[in-house]
């Protein structure tokens, strides 16, 4: 059973902060596939809530969790004012989220059941099934794509709910592991990398790695706030300002930042 809860309460901006996180970062790796980004603002984050998904909707984001507390909620950005909206039976831990066409998708973890409702109104309207474990999703303007905590991405079709196919992801020529929390921006899928603070910027053709966010100093300027903070997931994008929305699991902050 599903139940609905509605509360508000008052979300706090930073505009400014420490001047190393308002810093244009490009961290150089191995494989020298770094991308360069900077933090354009920064914003407080409810520091119990276990992040799974982000997705920006009409201005707002919307945030799903995992855990004995799952549920998904809303804030406007420009107001500050954060809703809670629909909460999970503790018998579903959730999981990520996306928007098409006018839907909200919702994954559990090892339930290998999704939840559809109506994004205006958080009705729900339906149910999906899959036969892995549900991580991450999002999707192409066509099809969802959903991750399972391994390199691959399985792709399905929205009328039918049939599986339309599955992909690895490498990096040069290696399995890429762990893949979780996904958004499809401008014609690449980028993915949060499980047990790391790196998101993966994914070539869909074929699908390889790309670039790499590596926001370890962010993760590491959150844990000097919170010592229990994990890592960082959650990604929503903006195609109006380009701006990406950042967080992780207990994490006090959330980032919007701006690639370079």
């Amino acid at each position: 059973m599903m139940k609905v809860i509605k509360f508000a309460v008052v979300v706090c901006f930073v505009i400014s902060c420490d001047q190393k996180e308002n810093s244009t970062q490009r961290v150089q790796t191995a494989d020298d596939k770094s991308e360069a980004f900077e933090v354009r603002m920064t914003v407080e984050h409810d520091p119990n809530a276990f992040t799974q998904g982000l997705v920006y909707h009409q201005g707002n984001i919307i945030e799903s969790t995992g855990g004995d507390d799952s549920w998904i909620a809303k804030y406007d950005i420009a107001s500050g004012q954060y809703e809670k909206k629909v909460s999970l039976d503790q018998n579903y831990f959730g999981e990520g989220i996306t928007i098409l066409h006018d839907k909200l998708y919702q994954l559990t973890w090892k339930n290998n059941v999704g939840f559809v409702y109506d994004v205006n109104t958080f009705e729900k309207i339906g149910e999906f099934t899959y036969d892995f474990e549900g991580w991450g999703i999002t999707h192409d303007n066509h099809h969802l794509i959903i991750s399972d905590g391994t390199d691959k991405l399985h792709y399905f079709d929205t009328l039918n709910w049939q599986k339309v196919s599955t992909k690895s992801v490498k990096n040069y020529n290696r399995k890429t592991s762990n893949l979780n929390e996904l958004e499809f921006i401008e014609g690449f899928i980028y993915a949060n990398q499980w047990q790391t603070n790196r998101i993966l910027k994914l070539a869909t053709g074929p699908f390889e790695v790309f670039k790499v966010l590596d926001l370890v100093y962010l993760a590491k300027a959150v844990a000097r706030i919170n010592p229990q903070a994990d890592v960082l997931n959650g990604i929503a994008y903006n195609p109006d300002n380009q701006d990406i929305f950042i967080t992780g699991k207990l994490w006090p902050r959330s980032y919007i930042l701006r690639l370079k």
